[in-house]
């Protein structure tokens, strides 16, 4: 099994930065790609970025393009969302998500880290 931890949340003002840590413990052999997903209040959980984790390719949603960064150090078996320019907007619940080899979906899921943009 695949366990995931976060970090780094908290409350910036709008156009702040923050750096969130996802860590990635057990059997991390298997992992083929981990993302970020973020759920605001009274909103569905939506995708904000994903990285595989041996090629290091990325995707991201619209709304990160060009802000967020996502990011990975397959050493200290790590994954990071650095978060620019944030709004009001961005205020959410933030989770990692860990999609295993020979699976079609995200099945791993960390506790959350809330994020709070103060305008």
């Amino acid at each position: 099994q695949v366990q995931l931890v976060e970090s780094g949340g908290g409350l910036v003002q709008t156009g702040g930065s923050l750096r969130l840590s996802c860590a990635a413990s057990g059997r991390t052999f298997s992992l083929y790609s981990m993302g970020w997903f973020r759920q605001a209040p009274g909103k569905e959980r939506e995708f904000v970025a994903a990285i595989t984790w041996s090629s290091g390719n990325t995707g991201y949603a619209d709304s990160a393009k060009g802000r967020y960064t996502i990011s990975r150090d397959n050493a200290k078996n790590t994954v990071y969302l650095q978060m620019d320019s944030l709004k009001p907007e961005d205020t959410a619940v933030y989770s990692c998500a860990a999609q295993l080899k020979g699976t079609a979906q995200y099945g791993v899921w960390g506790q959350g880290t809330q994020v709070t943009v103060s305008s």
